[in-house]
């Protein structure tokens, strides 16, 4: 009998090995000698390859180009850079509090964060950085990522940071005690007018909801009757918290968003009907840059025909990436399904694996195409779908707006463009704040320190300043872009001097999808009826490099 039994196992493992590698596991064999090929050929490269070669170092460079054959959004992120990837869902890092860019190879203070551990410590805005720890910490060596991984650390630890002040020759030194910075996912709330309030959302992050119902109850509590949300240049972020912001507004039972992948099966995500908002009317901004969270919401609130989305066609990213960390601390996020809107569209517009570059290019495509000047210049090429009470919607690339604004061009010119492009209107900005913040400190609010900067040349002074930074002076250009050129030189100033929220009251007084906001609320056409259609209004503000400041944070 035992040597039945023996004979018995024997063979059943050879039957096993032999469907195992000619049946069912022909997939899974291509997967090990895939696999294995790729473990052989780092330890070839090791063992004889003719130079001393870092193979860490050469996964890392690896990993992203075997990614890219798949789709645009799954990324590989290296032990390095994992952290920080992280804080910018999270909402806070430990860090000493401070936004920061690089300018003439030195850190310059641009805010410090109130409350923080620059400020305790007694940072000033306009401080520029030359020492950490008694060591010189300037020139062209101290990039971005280098300032960022040497300012920020663990809650609690010091640092020594050496610091030259306007006016003053002598280097200062401070220590701080590093602590936990709040990171805000909302930038601004305020009332646009006495009925209707404004918040805007830069990302989607761990306390984006929290800051939204603290957002609505101060708008709340202002008789706000209508509410503009304003998502343009949000890039994306947590499904959980886009999730918990559109219930807000939805009936129970309606669908928000659906995911469902290969692997993945179906999983909806539907209002619980407790939204303390379901019936304020609602008005949703979008450009181009409004991407992934941002277009799940703008969706949500399309195809349930709860509000109006303005602005212009969203980026298209409708693809769902699985967090996975290895054991060096490095990650993966792996697209594992796809996001459909309540109508059953994908919004993901389309790509070809391995071919990242031309995926990148869509926006500038969509400028050269036209679509960003005209309504008429969008092609929905995708299939068509239904909304809740029949208006045709499309897949395929986007949520494209209720109503278009276009961006305006009628004052642009090359001059500005460089000018913009180039970094020398921030320079200019910050240099003028740092001259002359005694000066602008009595100026509380937007509105008075804007009416202040009119009375300055202060186009002209940047014309010189560019001039002697070897930007060739084109004074036919600097008339015809002038308001351009104010609009870009104020807007960096009172963000210098004041906050995110004065900025964006600065920048929506007379922007043109506000004031189409405004004009839907005022005829009660904030939810849309089988009439609804796109149409063209007045131009709107050129906001791109407004927007953009490239600072860090620390």
């Amino acid at each position: 009998m035992p040597l039945i039994m023996a004979v018995c196992v024997i063979v059943g493992i050879l039957i096993g090995t032999f469907c195992a590698n000619h049946f069912a596991g022909d997939r899974l064999q291509i997967i090990n000698s895939g696999s294995s090929r790729l473990t052989n050929l780092l330890h070839v490269i090791d063992d004889q390859y003719v130079d001393a070669v870092d193979i860490d170092s050469l996964v890392d460079r690896s990993i992203p180009q075997i990614l890219s054959e798949l789709d645009p959004h799954s990324v590989y992120i290296p032990a390095s850079e994992a952290t920080q990837a992280s804080d910018e869902l999270k909402g806070s890092f430990s860090g000493i509090g401070i936004e920061f860019n690089i300018r003439e190879d030195t850190i310059r203070v641009q805010n410090v964060i109130a409350n923080g551990p620059s400020e305790r410590a007694g940072l000033l805005a306009g401080d520029k950085i030359v020492s950490v720890d008694g060591k010189t910490f300037v020139g062209k060596d101290v990039t971005n990522e280098k300032a960022i991984k040497t300012l920020k650390g663990p809650e609690g630890s010091k640092i020594k940071v050496g610091v030259l002040r306007y006016g003053s020759k002598k280097e200062h030194i401070y220590e701080i005690t590093r602590g936990n910075v709040v990171q805000h996912s909302i930038t601004s709330t305020y009332m646009l007018n006495e009925e209707t309030g404004y918040i805007k959302i830069r990302n989607f992050g761990e306390n984006t909801f929290a800051e939204f119902l603290s957002s609505l109850a101060f708008l709340s509590q202002s008789n706000a009757k209508s509410l503009v949300i304003d998502l343009r240049d949000n890039t994306g972020g947590l499904l959980q918290a886009v999730v918990l912001m559109a219930n807000e507004f939805l009936e129970r039972d309606q669908l928000i968003v659906y995911t469902q992948g290969r692997k993945v099966a179906r999983e909806d995500f539907r209002a619980d009907g407790r939204g303390s908002y379901k019936n304020i009317p609602l008005v949703v901004l979008t450009n181009e840059i409004s991407a992934s969270a941002s277009e799940i919401f703008a969706g949500a609130i399309q195809d349930n025909d709860r509000g109006t989305i303005i602005g212009r066609r969203s980026f298209g990213k409708g693809l769902v990436q699985q967090q996975i960390g290895f054991s060096d601390g490095s990650l993966l996020r792996l697209t594992v399904a796809r996001y459909y809107t309540p109508s059953g569209r994908c919004i993901q517009k389309p790509y070809e694996p391995g071919k990242g570059a031309q995926y990148e290019e869509d926006l500038l495509q969509r400028y050269q195409n036209g679509e960003i000047y005209s309504a008429d210049s969008i092609h929905n090429n995708g299939k068509a779908f239904k909304t809740s009470i029949g208006r045709t919607v499309y897949d395929g690339g986007g949520i494209t707006p209720d109503i278009f604004v276009p961006e305006d061009t009628t004052s642009m010119t090359s001059y500005y463009k460089e000018a913009a492009m180039s970094g020398l209107i921030l320079q200019y900005a910050f240099n003028y704040t740092d001259r002359n913040r005694n000066a602008l400190k009595k100026y509380k609010d937007s509105e008075s320190l804007d009416k202040y900067l009119k009375t300055l040349p202060l186009v002209e002074e940047f014309a010189d300043f560019a001039e002697s930074k070897g930007m060739q002076r084109r004074n036919l250009m600097i008339q015809k872009s002038h308001t351009l050129f104010e609009r870009y030189i104020h807007s960096r100033i009172i963000y210098n001097m004041l906050n995110d929220n004065a900025l964006m009251q600065y920048l929506n007084q007379d922007d043109k999808a506000i004031e189409e906001a405004l004009r839907v609320f005022e005829n009660g056409t904030s939810r849309p009826t089988l009439k609804t259609s796109f149409f063209l209004p007045c131009p709107a503000d050129f906001r791109d490099n407004i927007l953009y400041s490239g600072s860090c944070m620390c």
